[in-house]
């Protein structure tokens, strides 16, 4: 497969999954634009991708605001071209009992992991179907399928995204523009380190013992790793997946098979 003549962004792609996507898109030649809230890590991979021959830029983004969104894809236009693939895995894991689940941590959530990739996903469209050829992958979850505790936000947010990218699909028919999710579990990323060393907070545990109940718990006795959600997210770039429209594919070792 090649990516040669494509350009991407790719929001969250200062680290974890966002990050390996970036690299992976980079060595197939395209030119990867990658999006975070601030732009030092970003300014790191991008000199990393260039080191090694690739074609990349930064801009700095909110994908939870519609301004920062709108300047972001202005930006991202005029470094790399018309944007034909869109990856929004910029992603949040707020963590609470449900009793305690706040208005904040609600929004952010909702801000982030919903509407956020509607927004990314807007800005960049209407390119896509003049030209009669798009890709958006939208970073879900396992927790689009089921729920677990102390994470109402992050699941109701993420439900929301699967749900997001079907009812678009759906608009999508017969376009040449496809919309499409991978839902991992449990992946190897600094967020899901974070959120080990919040519960272990809230629980009098340490992040250690909560990291190891996780990896315990999962299907193949380990983390998903983020070039294994890369993997799965370059399936549907290529010309030849023109037919995978609605589809999520779920990445966590055999866990959920729905």
């Amino acid at each position: 497969m090649t990516m040669e003549g494509r350009s991407a962004v790719v929001t969250g792609g200062s680290k974890g999954i966002g990050a390996s996507v970036a690299r992976r898109l980079a060595s197939l030649g395209a030119h990867v634009v990658v999006t975070a809230r601030s732009e030092g890590p970003l300014s790191n991979l991008v000199a990393e991708i260039e080191a090694q021959g690739g074609k990349a830029s930064v801009v700095a983004c909110d994908v939870s605001d519609a301004d920062s969104v709108s300047a972001m894809a202005e930006t991202a236009r005029a470094a790399a071209g018309p944007i034909s693939i869109v990856v929004n895995s910029a992603g949040v894991s707020p963590t609470s009992p449900f009793q305690r689940v706040t208005d904040v941590e609600w929004n952010l959530a909702m801000g982030v992991n919903a509407w956020g990739p509607l927004l990314v996903t807007q800005a960049f469209l209407p390119a896509m179907l003049e030209a009669g050829w798009g890709r958006v992958v939208n970073v879900a979850s396992v927790a689009s399928y089921t729920g677990a505790p102390y994470i109402t936000s992050y699941a109701a947010s993420k439900h929301a995204l699967l749900g997001m990218s079907r009812c678009l699909a759906a608009e999508l028919r017969g376009t040449g523009v496809t919309v499409n999710c991978v839902c991992p579990g449990y992946v190897d990323t600094p967020m899901t380190r974070a959120n080990a060393e919040r519960v272990a907070a809230k629980t009098g545990r340490t992040p250690e013992e909560v990291l190891a109940k996780i990896v315990a718990a999962q299907p193949s006795g380990r983390l998903v790793t983020p070039d294994e959600v890369a993997h799965a997210t370059l399936s549907f770039l290529a010309d030849e997946a023109g037919a995978m429209n609605g589809a999520s594919l779920v990445v966590d070792g055999g866990g959920h098979m729905p």
